[in-house]
C-alpha cells in the first residue's frame, strides 16, 4: 500500500478528530505551496490569502462573508499549525471521552465562529486597535481549540495531563493559565488574536454550561452538516430494507435491539476503563451510528 493510499485509509476510517487535523494539515500544504509558486514569479500573494482569512473591517466583512469558516483552517506558519495540532490532538481525545464525536465537530466550527465573532467587535469598539483594524486579518485555529481546551477542562477539571518538564497538571489550571496569557497579551503584537483566544475560551465554557442543563448549543450545526452529508451520501435500496423489515418477527426485533444496547453498554464501559482510543475501527463505527 502505497503512503497516499495510507493515508487516504487512515482519513476515512478515522474519527472526527483525525478527520480535522487532515483537514487542517491538508489546506496548510496547499496554500504553502501555492505562496512559494507565487513568490518564484515576485508576485505578492497576500491579497488572495486575505480571502481566506476573517478581517477586522466590517466592510470588508460583509464582501467576504464566508472568511469566519474559512480562517479556522487557514496556517501560513509550520509553527503556528505544528502548535494548534499537537494542542487540537491532546485535547480532543480528551474532550471525546466525554462527548461525541459530532459535538466536537460542531464545538471546533462553534469555537471559531465566537473567536471570529469577539474579534471583529473588539476591533470595532476598542480605541486601542483603531490604527490596524482596517487591515488587520485573523487566521487560524486557536479560537476553535480554545473551546475545545476550556469545554474538557471545565467537564473534568480534576483530570491531569502529563506536561514536559512540568509533570502531572490538572486540565483546570492549563485552562486558566491558557487563559490568562490571552488576557495578560490582549495589548500586545498579537492582540487580535488573543481576543479570539478568550472568544473560542467562552464559546467553550458556554457549551458545557449549557449541557449540563441539558442544552447543546451545538445542535444547530450538528443538524447543518448532517444535512449536507445526508444530501451527498447514497440512498439505501428501498426493496431490500421492505424485504428485511417483513422477514423480522416482534420478537426477533425486541432480541436484535437487546443485543446492539448490550453491545452499546459494552463499548461505553471500554472508553470507561481504557479511553476512547482503545476501541477498534468496527466499536468505533458502531457508537458513532448509535449517537
Amino acid at each position: 500500500m502505497s503512503i497516499i493510499d495510507n493515508l487516504k485509509l487512515t482519513f476515512k476510517n478515522g474519527n472526527s478528530l483525525i478527520k480535522l487535523i487532515y483537514l487542517n494539515v491538508a489546506v496548510f500544504l496547499l496554500v504553502n505551496i501555492l505562496l512559494i509558486v507565487f513568490r518564484l514569479f515576485n508576485m505578492d500573494a497576500s491579497e488572495y490569502i486575505h480571502w481566506l482569512a476573517v478581517p477586522s473591517n466590517v466592510g470588508n466583512l460583509a464582501r467576504h462573508f464566508w472568511t469566519p469558516v474559512t480562517y479556522m483552517f487557514l496556517h501560513t506558519g509550520f509553527s503556528h499549525i505544528l502548535f494548534n495540532m499537537l494542542m487540537l490532538f491532546w485535547f480532543g481525545r480528551m474532550f471525546l471521552a466525554y462527548y461525541s464525536e459530532k459535538q466536537l465537530l460542531s464545538l471546533y466550527l462553534l469555537g471559531g465562529l465566537g473567536a471570529a465573532l469577539v474579534y471583529v467587535a473588539a476591533y470595532n469598539i476598542f480605541p486601542y486597535y483603531s490604527a490596524v483594524a482596517y487591515y488587520s486579518v485573523l487566521m487560524g485555529a486557536s479560537g476553535s481549540i480554545m473551546a475545545i481546551v476550556v469545554a474538557t477542562a471545565v467537564r473534568a477539571p480534576n483530570a491531569e495531563m502529563n506536561l514536559l518538564l512540568i509533570g502531572r497538571v490538572k486540565l483546570i489550571y492549563i485552562a486558566l493559565a491558557t487563559v490568562l496569557i490571552s488576557v495578560f497579551s490582549l495589548t500586545g503584537k498579537n492582540g487580535g488574536g488573543e481576543m479570539a483566544h478568550l472568544g473560542g475560551a467562552l464559546t467553550g465554557y458556554l457549551f458545557v454550561i449549557f449541557d449540563k442543563k441539558g442544552t447543546d448549543i451545538t445542535l444547530f450545526i450538528t443538524r447543518v452538516l448532517d444535512f449536507f452529508v445526508n444530501l451527498f451520501r447514497p440512498k439505501p435500496k428501498l426493496k431490500a430494507t421492505k424485504f428485511n423489515a417483513q422477514r423480522m418477527s416482534p420478537e426477533e426485533y425486541n432480541q436484535n435491539k437487546a443485543r446492539t444496547e448490550a453491545e452499546i453498554d459494552r463499548i461505553l464501559d471500554k472508553i470507561k476503563t481504557s479511553g476512547y482510543e482503545s476501541l477498534n475501527a468496527e466499536e468505533k463505527r458502531k457508537l458513532f451510528e448509535k449517537k
